[in-house]
């Protein structure tokens, strides 16, 4: 006996098969769903990752504002210590104002009180200078004249009287003679020593090398049985007053031609050098007697004599004018010499 066959109807089979498809459907809408969850789920994740780095971003800025924070306040600080500083400083400064101040207030006091010492000095010295001009005067009027007539009287003795004297009485009279021409060439060189202490100056440019030429000819016209070798610098210029510097041309160089008066081949020269703070100093030299250096302090004193009157004759006031007239002209004087080998004089003058 044939099994027998079960047919499922028809209607079964599609109720089946719609039910199949119904749920492979719902399965496409959850994995559809699914898919979509996934992708908002892969978004937030995005999302949320990219929050996480602006986080850290705005933490690592953060830090870095917080660090620049810091250093404005420590530069607020070294800001504040150095205004402090400065502040300090200022308070110094105006101290150490006021201070000199007070000092320069007490120091022109100070120089107002000897401005009116030195106004005091100055008329005092203007009285002392008239009483000055007065003694010149009578010095050179009263003292002359007795001078003259005890010169001229002896002379006469001497002339109208000498078959009645002897060798004695003859030599007294010269004394007498030698004395009153002494005691004259003393009171000229402490006239000029005087005048050349108060005359007004008048500086212009002066020839100092045709001004001792000058005084040289003049030098040699005195005494033409000498022959002296004197040399000159040419160009040398100085200002002044061209009077005073002739003075003392003729005192130095009037030196020079007197000390080498024993001397063979007497040389004079004159000329002009740089000293060692590059001045420039004129200088006469010689080589006549010299002196000693360790009489120098004595050269440029009045009525100083490093020689005896009997070797050369003089009056010791010419180093003294000399010294004067350079020191009005604002420089400086000095003297070297060896005994026996000559000397040399240099000054300067302001110009």
């Amino acid at each position: 006996m044939s099994p027998m066959m079960i047919h499922p109807d028809k209607s079964t089979e599609r109720s089946q098969r719609s039910e199949a498809q119904s749920y492979a459907k719902a399965m496409l809408n959850i994995l559809a769903d699914f898919s979509e969850e996934k992708t908002r789920l892969q978004d937030t994740q995005r999302a949320i990752l990219n929050i996480l780095d602006d986080t850290h971003a705005e933490r690592a800025q953060l830090k870095e504002n917080q660090l620049a924070v810091v250093n404005i306040l420590e530069d607020a600080n070294d800001e504040t210590a150095q205004l402090l500083t400065t502040q300090r400083a200022m308070i110094n400064i105006l101290e150490d104002i006021e201070a000199e101040t007070n000092e320069r207030k007490m120091s022109e006091e100070h120089v107002r009180a000897l401005n009116m010492d030195l106004e005091a000095n100055i008329v005092q010295r203007t009285a002392a200078l008239k009483d000055l001009e007065s003694f010149s005067y009578s010095v050179s009027h009263d003292l002359r004249a007795p001078l003259r007539a005890i010169d001229g009287f002896s002379q006469a003795l001497l002339e109208d009287y000498a078959k009645r004297l002897d060798d004695q009485g003859k030599d007294y009279l010269n004394r007498v003679r030698a004395a009153t021409q002494r005691m004259g060439h003393l009171i000229d060189d402490m006239l000029t020593l005087s005048r050349v202490t108060r005359d007004e100056m008048r500086s212009e440019t002066v020839d100092l090398s045709a001004l001792t030429a000058d005084v040289l000819v003049d030098l040699q016209k005195s005494d033409l049985g000498r022959k002296v070798d004197w040399r000159i610098e040419p160009g040398l210029i100085a200002v002044g007053d061209k009077r005073l510097l002739r003075v003392l041309l003729v005192n130095l160089l009037g030196n020079a031609w007197k000390f080498t008066g024993k001397t063979e081949n007497s040389k004079i020269e004159f000329g002009a050098t740089r000293n060692t703070d590059g001045v420039m100093e004129f200088f006469v030299r010689d080589n006549g007697a010299g002196f000693d250096m360790t009489y120098a302090g004595k050269l440029f004193g009045a009525f100083q004599r490093l020689h005896l009157l009997s070797e050369f004759p003089g009056t010791g006031i010419g180093l003294a004018t000399v010294q004067r007239i350079v020191h009005r002209h604002g420089g400086q004087v000095r003297g070297e010499g060896v005994p026996g080998q000559g000397a040399t004089f240099y000054f300067t003058l302001s110009s």
